[in-house]
């Protein structure tokens, strides 16, 4: 997570504390919806994930009652300078956005995939996808929404190659759960 988190690049050197990444965008979804984790690794470890919720709404309610007080505990305000990637991070441990209502009724699920570029453009990242939808769709979900930096490119062409629609100034895309097309 850690060397993605800079709209798909590495964020190592914007970070004093490298576990605050993963504490937000890993962390909550793999304590409360693990069995829609997937990893992909090679010789190298562990290089891309995708993860996510089948329903937004119950995802927010959890890990506004579990995940993020813990958090809180560990990083109270003012415990990184303002204006910096672990000052952004606080700031969304002690308010998490929210999804505006008609996204989150319309595309119920969501996700978020890292691959580090050693596996990128090899496949995987669309298998990942694919894996993920049906894993969605067995749970309900007809349709779901990923956020994305405007600032990465090669994310956003990935997903438009994919079937998703911007549905949110180019920070929110959306598809149908249906199975990717060949």
């Amino acid at each position: 997570c850690l060397r993605t988190a800079h709209h798909g690049r590495d964020a190592t050197h914007l970070h004093s504390d490298p576990r605050l990444p993963g504490e937000i965008w890993v962390g909550p979804y793999l304590a409360l919806f693990p069995e829609l984790a997937l990893v992909v690794e090679d010789a190298g470890g562990v290089g891309g994930y995708i993860l996510g919720a089948a329903d937004t709404a119950t995802y927010d309610r959890l890990a506004e009652e579990t995940w993020f007080p813990p958090l809180r505990g560990r990083y109270p305000r003012g415990t990184f300078p303002q204006g910096t990637a672990d000052g952004d991070c606080e700031n969304f441990v002690h308010s998490p956005p929210v999804m505006p209502v008609e996204i989150v009724e319309s595309h119920p699920a969501h996700l978020h995939i890292d691959l580090l570029p050693r596996l990128q453009r090899q496949g995987l990242g669309r298998r990942l996808v694919d894996e993920f939808l049906a894993l969605v769709r067995a749970a309900g979900a007809d349709a779901l929404h990923l956020g994305c930096s405007p600032e990465n490119a090669d994310a956003i062409a990935f997903y438009r190659r994919l079937g998703f629609e911007d549905l949110l100034a180019g920070f929110v895309w959306g598809r149908s759960t249906e199975p990717l097309s060949s």
